[in-house]
């Protein structure tokens, strides 16, 4: 670090290189690079920078970040993370709310009803032709198994609709 006499006033300029600077502010030489990009620091000439007006300005930009009045992309993006978690976080509440009213109820319990409905349904067709053979005496065997045949049908027909 050096000190130069004042470049058009009373105050001296304190010049430091580009290493001492990453030092200093903890960042990698491509940072620097993107930080003399945005006119945060101050370049003097080559691999020579103005301390104070750098740490200046990467303070203010520090704090500009933090606050969220960084730069637009930054706001913008950091504007468009808390959104997306506020919407996420309000998803998630509503869901809770309601499986606590009883208007959701798990998947596995709503496929297994439906499967256990499905299940007695079939038994009870598939039984139709014995019935209505002991109560229907008029019925021949010919008769039975043709209303049996058009059951199975329907059912095996129901059962491939997904296929």
């Amino acid at each position: 670090m050096s000190e130069l006499p004042g470049l058009g006033g009373d105050k001296p300029v304190h010049r430091i290189g580009g290493s001492d600077l990453c030092d200093l502010f903890g960042i990698t030489p491509g940072m620097l690079t993107t930080l003399g990009k945005r006119d945060i620091v101050v370049r003097l000439g080559h691999d020579a920078y103005d301390l104070e007006e750098s740490t200046r300005r990467y303070i203010a930009s520090l704090r500009e970040t933090a606050s969220g009045r960084g730069g637009e992309e930054q706001v913008l993006n950091l504007t468009s993370e808390r959104a997306r978690l506020a919407r996420e976080q309000a998803d998630a509440q509503a869901l809770k709310n309601a499986v606590l009213r009883g208007e959701y109820v798990p998947a596995s319990d709503v496929e297994r009803a439906w499967s256990d409905t499905l299940r007695a349904l079939r038994s009870r067709l598939l039984a139709v032709p014995s019935r209505l053979r002991q109560s229907m005496q008029h019925l021949t065997t010919s008769d039975v198994t043709m209303i049996d045949r058009e059951l199975r049908d329907a059912l095996q027909e129901l059962g491939n609709a997904d296929a």
